[in-house]
């Protein structure tokens, strides 16, 4: 298993039967494809935000990005699947003159 895996895996480590374990890698890669693709979308928005304040972001700087960062997501949370009606299809980006505890 490898270290992108084993940073979203919870519960067993290891299962006995083969085709048990293509399962849980193939389910495992689905999660960390849907975080890669969540965080890749909202990444994009917070750049065109921020270009649209007239913030100067260069290209290059996007370059140094990554949109494997999983610290925002509870793992051990409950989710609900119905999708809520959101404008343009994503959440509101968070306001920059809000403080963390908001």
């Amino acid at each position: 298993m490898t270290a992108s895996f084993r940073k979203i895996f919870h519960g067993r480590a290891e299962q006995r039967y083969q085709d048990g374990m293509k399962d849980q890698l193939g389910a495992l890669s689905l999660v960390l494809n849907a975080l890669v693709l969540f965080n890749a979308r909202y990444m994009d928005a917070a750049v065109n935000q921020l270009r649209s304040d007239s913030f100067d972001v260069r290209d290059e700087d996007g370059t140094r990005l990554s949109p494997f960062v999983r610290h925002h997501i509870n793992m051990l949370g409950r989710y609900s699947f119905q999708l809520p009606n959101l404008p343009g299809g994503l959440r509101p980006l968070r306001d920059k003159d809000a403080t963390d505890d908001e």
